[in-house]
């Protein structure tokens, strides 16, 4: 086993990953939720969406991190749901907010994967369906008896930038931060392909193939899902994308494959994804336990609609 060549390799495939596909993707999509952001688009969609998510225990606040993780990031609602934190909105109504953002998935592997074949539409539409399902759970059964007492100003949205920005201006900022989020990926991608490929290289990988074989046959899952998944819940949706994306051009796994399992594997609810949303407020560690269940339920929500569908 070539170490150092399986490292250069990692590397090669991360870069391109990170240039050619989240960049050009994540620009675009920036300018276009930032230039909504700006003219006070988005805040007039989450006024209107507001009242239709309070029968799921959300707020307009909530309504805008589930814009933005659609649509932007997983890293997008930290700023959201730390304000809300802040603002003194109520254990009952973080735990379902909580739940939502775990149980959906992230703009940042949706979009590079639509290339690739996945269904975009769909993805997102079922994304929301498992968000609302994972944040009515927690309001209505798994967080019930958590407190509803709440600061006034919790309901306020986050002030909207300056709508005398010039469109130049909205450009600039969100390549910026586009950037700054695809060169942030890349130690994440090169450290996950770097693993897996040390892992491929040691048999371990094979090993645990055939020790999962009669479980997946009676399951119906692709032995090739094995890699993927392990990466998935280690190191992270991004780091799941540069996997799948590889064994996608390998031919190894089919779009319908891809489709079919987005709904399981294309989540927050990760351990990166756990460390980093729980790392917000220590308020969060605390309702941990009444959030996992409700988001497994959205999850798994999730992963039968897309398993019926495709």
């Amino acid at each position: 086993m070539d170490v150092i060549s399986i490292i250069m390799a990692a590397g090669k495939s991360s870069v391109d990953v990170a240039l050619y596909t989240l960049l050009p993707i994540m620009v675009i999509m920036l300018i276009i939720m930032k230039y909504l952001e700006v003219r006070g688009i988005l805040d007039v969609i989450v006024r209107w969406v507001a009242p239709l998510l309070k029968p799921f225990g959300l707020t307009g606040m909530s309504a805008f991190a589930l814009i933005q993780i659609n649509f932007v990031s997983f890293a997008a609602p930290l700023a959201t749901l730390s304000i809300m934190d802040k603002r003194g909105v109520s254990d009952r109504q973080m735990a379902a907010t909580l739940a939502m953002v775990f149980a959906m998935g992230q703009g940042n592997v949706f979009y590079p994967l639509t290339p690739f074949g996945l269904h975009w539409l769909a993805s997102i539409v079922i994304s929301v369906v498992g968000g609302l399902c994972a944040a009515a759970v927690a309001w209505h059964v798994t967080g019930r008896r958590l407190s509803v007492a709440e600061n006034p100003r919790a309901e306020a949205l986050p002030n909207a930038e300056q709508n005398s920005q010039g469109i130049l201006a909205v450009i600039n900022s969100a390549g910026s931060d586009a950037i700054r989020l695809a060169l942030g990926a890349v130690p994440m991608l090169i450290l996950s392909l770097t693993i897996v490929g040390l892992l491929q290289g040691a048999g371990a990988i094979d090993l645990l193939q055939q020790l999962l074989k009669p479980l997946l046959r009676w399951l119906h899952i692709p032995q090739n899902f094995v890699l993927p998944a392990l990466v998935k819940c280690v190191a992270g949706g991004t780091a799941y994308f540069g996997v799948i994306s590889e064994l996608i051009q390998q031919g190894k796994v089919t779009v319908g494959q891809v489709n079919a399992s987005a709904g399981l594997l294309i989540q927050t609810f990760d351990l990166p994804g756990i460390g980093i949303f729980l790392g917000i407020s220590s308020r969060f560690v605390r309702l941990f336990r009444f959030v996992a269940p409700a988001a497994i339920v959205g999850i798994l929500l999730r992963t039968v609609l897309h398993l019926i569908l495709f």
